[in-house]
């Protein structure tokens, strides 16, 4: 390689190291604002338990507490769970609030099916009278696909939780969270509550690692061609003109 291309190698790989560094720095703010982000829902849920009974301001990610009662005709599926590499679904059922007319879906738990569609019949997931609900508020979104519900045997399976679907399909006002119920020996086995997702890095962590490793690999790569020297070129040993001219003509007589 000629001097000139090893320059312009080195050059080019400079700007790739650059460029992957600026990736780094990228992944590196987003892992900062996820960290920030994560501390902000912990202290929401070390505030004290809201009750849903009473005056309440942001209810997102906060302990709440609700008193009310089941409508099991309008269950709702979520689909394609998956818990401990066992496929199901999660089922949630809107909670009459007592005292009010409105409801709040309640994320119940989950249940093994393997088609992650639809659900057995168990009695279990009926739960009658009275109920005290406790759980994470989860803000409900609304998106153009709704949720995108697929029906099945008569039953219809949700991707997530759409609040303008539920708005549209309850003939009741709905709250615009939904309640993660927390796990309790009291309740019963099936559907099985599920505590809430841990909060971590996602994947900026490793993407950040990733992308400075790329940029020093291209800043070391461009170094090593640019101070390479050339090899030196061997030739063939020439002879000897001497040597050459073959040996001396023997003395006259």
């Amino acid at each position: 390689m000629s001097p000139r291309a090893r320059l312009v190698f080195f050059i080019l790989s400079l700007v790739a190291a650059a460029v992957c560094v600026r990736l780094g720095l990228w992944q590196r703010s987003r892992l900062h604002e996820r960290r920030a982000h994560n501390a902000t829902i912990e202290a929401r849920r070390s505030e004290p338990v809201v009750d849903l009974g009473g005056t309440h301001g942001p209810l997102a990610d906060r302990r709440v507490r609700a008193q009310g009662y089941y409508d099991p005709g309008n269950d709702m599926l979520l689909r394609n769970q998956v818990v401990n590499e066992v496929p199901g679904v999660l089922v949630a059922t809107p909670l009459h609030l007592k005292g009010s007319d409105t409801a709040v879906m309640v994320i119940r738990g989950f249940v093994p099916t393997p088609d992650g569609l639809s659900v057995p019949h168990l009695d279990s997931l009926r739960e009658p009278g009275l109920q005290d609900v406790e759980g994470i508020a989860i803000a409900l979104e609304a998106r153009p696909d709704s949720g995108r519900p697929v029906e099945r045997d008569g039953r219809i399976s949700w991707s997530r939780l759409d609040g303008a679907a539920l708005a549209r399909r309850l003939p009741y006002p709905v709250l615009d969270v939904a309640l993660l119920q927390a796990p309790s020996p009291e309740l019963p086995r099936w559907p099985r509550r599920q505590p809430p997702r841990p909060l971590g890095d996602g994947a900026h962590l490793s993407y950040m690692l990733q992308w400075f490793a790329f940029g020093s690999i291209a800043l070391v790569m461009g170094s090593i061609v640019l101070l390479r020297r050339r090899a030196t070129r061997w030739s063939e040993p020439t002879v000897d003109a001497t040597a050459a001219a073959g040996p001396p003509p023997p003395p006259p007589a």
